[in-house]
């Protein structure tokens, strides 16, 4: 299904699009991406001469979500035209061509574009059995993989299977499902979470298209513009946590109040990703905001990292200032000891200021009466 060439704008102006429906595309897609606006007129040169790069979207072990979310950006004039962003040469689940014809465009492509094609992976890659446990056309996942990733680019893995083996890779792991970058000898770049935010997809990519590189990462691969702080950090309940107000069970009144979530096992504060910025389905909500905890889907191990819906046993650091890089993202793992620490610190601090407020207007009131 290999795309015609061309440019951005070439796409754009033959369904329709005027100059400045482009411009405004240039506009978001640099927004998205992590791009000032001062760098708006690269972009919008970048996405009118640059020829869209070659593209392989590999699919593994996984439940094909990353593509569902991919495919539905929120913006208006990318649900139209985002996969002619790229030139989508080869994927499994979106290709017309079936058998021989297929797998002709995925081995032209990584012979034609060498050093040029961008590797887009979905999944992870099972290394257990001789790689039985996922094969296409009679190869296994992990030697497709390694044809595919010697010669790309750059190479991104998709969602928390690729990322960090997700759910496959959960105890006991029977297939040995192992992460992209376990795998290859060469940079990648991690988008987690169960799905990854179209928005944020979409920004990786254009990053690269743009810039002719890859986003600045952290310490775990991911690109910082999108998960440098913690969902906990910029919550909009995160008032209610540190006044000390919580959900004690679903559907209490403290629940229709939107109090917040923490006692009910939310892991926001553990967890690198901006979902409660970006949010999901065009920016109406994201889990938090539709009452429901963060279960740290774009976060290593999630699944071993105990029940959903218990407390976290303490977390590392407070405030936007803590990064996954000065503090990592351990989760932790059991009930009880310390779940309302730092609401208690901070009350403690409220309620010693109000003190001293008092305590500086009785002095003025004393002041004042001689």
């Amino acid at each position: 299904m290999k795309a015609s060439s061309g440019s951005i704008w070439d796409v754009m102006r033959s369904k329709g699009y005027s100059r400045r429906d482009f411009m405004q595309f240039c506009g978001y897609a640099a927004m998205v991406a992590g791009i000032s606006k001062a760098n708006l007129n690269a972009v919008a040169d970048a996405f009118e001469k640059k020829a869209r790069p070659p593209v392989v979207w590999l699919h593994f072990q996984e439940c094909t979500c990353c593509s569902e979310s991919f495919i539905r950006s929120s913006h208006p004039i990318v649900a139209d035209v985002l996969l002619d962003l790229i030139s989508l040469n080869y994927t499994e689940t979106l290709q017309a061509a079936a058998g021989f014809q297929a797998e002709k465009c995925l081995t032209d492509t990584i012979k034609n574009d060498a050093g040029k094609y961008i590797l887009l992976v979905e999944g992870s890659v099972p290394v257990k059995g001789d790689g039985v446990y996922c094969t296409i056309a009679g190869k296994t996942a992990e030697s497709i993989l390694q044809e595919a990733a010697k010669d790309a680019a750059a190479v991104v893995a998709w969602g928390s299977c690729a990322s960090n083996g997700c759910i496959q890779s959960a105890r006991p792991n029977p297939t040995g499902a192992t992460p992209i970058h376990k795998l290859i000898n060469k940079p990648v770049i991690n988008v987690p979470g169960c799905p990854p935010i179209a928005d944020v997809m979409t920004g990786v990519v254009t990053h690269i298209l743009v810039l002719g590189r890859g986003p600045e990462l952290d310490s775990q691969g991911r690109p910082r513009e999108f998960y440098s702080r913690r969902v906990h950090d910029t919550c909009y309940r995160r008032a209610y946590y540190d006044a000390g107000l919580f959900v004690e069970s679903w559907d209490d009144d403290k629940a229709r109040k939107g109090y917040c979530l923490y006692k009910m096992g939310c892991r926001g504060p553990v967890t690198y990703n901006a979902c409660s910025v970006t949010k999901w389905n065009g920016g109406v909500s994201y889990p938090i905001q539709s009452g429901h905890g963060c279960i740290g889907c774009s976060e290593a191990g999630f699944w071993d990292n105990g029940p959903f819906y218990q407390h976290l046993a303490s977390f590392p650091g407070f405030g936007i200032e803590s990064t996954a890089d000065t503090i990592g993202a351990t989760l932790g793992v059991g009930a009880v000891v310390g779940v309302t620490a730092h609401a208690i610190t901070t009350n403690i601090r409220k309620r010693k200021l109000i003190e001293q407020e008092r305590g500086g207007d009785e002095t003025v009131a004393k002041r004042d009466e001689t």
